[in-house]
Parts: structure tokens; C-alpha cells; sequence
């Protein structure tokens, strides 16, 4: 067993030094998982990626347990929580290009600047990827974590307990149908 399995078990009892050790040896991959998805439409770097990371790390401490049990689970919640961020940010950003009532500032304000500048496609890609979930739940999870998450064939495989060749037919198959989708 890993150290970081070790330390999500001791995380999982409470342990809040065992947490923060998690993040720390992991800063470097939630740093890259961030960027690639960050990267993709934005040039601010260093600052929207932290930042990224740091609302990432906010959220995990809001919730009552840890559900990861390794590494690469870990990983993928993570994407999943950074999908979250960029969705909410998302909104936000077209919330204010509406002229949003009042001045609301935000711990993620710093990435509503560092979204790319369609955030209508991301808020599409995310309605589209709630509608494949409920088709088929593998196919939205393997999207999640790779669109969202900007995670590799193999990090998706390890995390969802398949081979890299099945993640690359499944991330086939659901970009035709999100495709589809986001044509109608």
C-alpha cells in the first residue's frame, strides 16, 4: 500500500495533518490537472492554476468525510471537484457579462478572468455531460475526467478500474454522442 492510500485511510478518520499531507505530495499532479484544463483556452497561468488547486482543496475540507480509497481515486474526485469549480465559475462569468445585480466577490473570482472565453461552451459541454451520465454513467465519468480533469487514458483506467484501451473506446464513443448533443 502507497503512501498516499495510507494517509486517504488516516484522512478518513479525521486525521487533518494525514489530509493536508495528501495535497502536498499530490500539489504537483492537482498543478498539471488543473493547467491542462485551464490551458485550453486561457493564457493566465501560474495564478488561475493555483488557484484552481486552492478552491479544490477548500472544497474537499467542506466535506463531512473523504470517499477516495487511493491515489488514483483521489484524482479523479479531484477532477470532479474542479469540473464544479469551473462550472460555478462559469456561470459566474456570464452571470456578470448579464450585469449581475450586485459586486459579488468570490474565493474563485480569480478564475472567472482565466476562463476561456467561452464559457457557453462550457456551460453546454456540462449540460450535454449531465444528459450522457444519466445514459450511460461510465461514458460521462470518463469525460468528466478527461475534459474537466485533464487526466490521461491510464490515470482514468486506474481510477475507474478498467484498461486504457476501454477508456479510449468509451472517450470515442461519448465525444460522438456529446457531439450530437451539443449540435441539437
Amino acid at each position: 500500500m502507497g503512501e498516499v492510500t495510507q494517509l486517504i485511510g488516516q484522512a478518513r478518520e479525521g486525521d487533518r495533518e494525514a489530509f493536508d499531507r495528501i495535497f502536498e505530495l499530490l500539489y504537483p499532479e492537482l498543478r498539471q490537472v488543473a493547467h491542462r484544463r485551464l490551458s485550453r483556452g486561457s493564457g493566465d497561468g501560474l495564478m488561475a492554476t493555483t488557484a484552481l488547486v486552492n478552491e479544490c482543496y477548500l472544497k474537499f475540507l467542506q466535506r463531512e468525510s473523504l470517499t477516495p480509497s487511493d491515489r488514483a481515486h483521489f484524482l479523479a474526485y479531484a477532477a470532479t471537484v474542479m469540473r464544479s469549480i469551473i462550472v460555478d465559475a462559469a456561470r459566474q462569468a456570464k452571470t456578470d457579462r448579464r450585469g449581475g445585480d450586485a459586486e459579488q466577490v468570490t474565493l474563485n473570482s480569480e478564475l472567472i478572468g482565466a476562463l476561456p472565453a467561452a464559457s457557453d461552451e462550457i456551460l453546454a459541454v456540462h449540460a450535454a455531460l449531465e444528459d450522457l451520465g444519466r445514459v450511460d454513467e461510465r461514458l460521462g465519468r470518463v469525460v468528466e475526467m478527461r475534459y474537466f480533469g485533464g487526466l490521461e487514458d491510464e490515470e482514468i483506467a486506474e481510477a475507474l478500474g478498467l484498461s486504457a484501451r476501454t477508456v479510449r473506446r468509451d472517450w470515442d464513443k461519448a465525444r460522438l454522442l456529446l457531439a450530437h448533443a451539443l449540435r441539437d
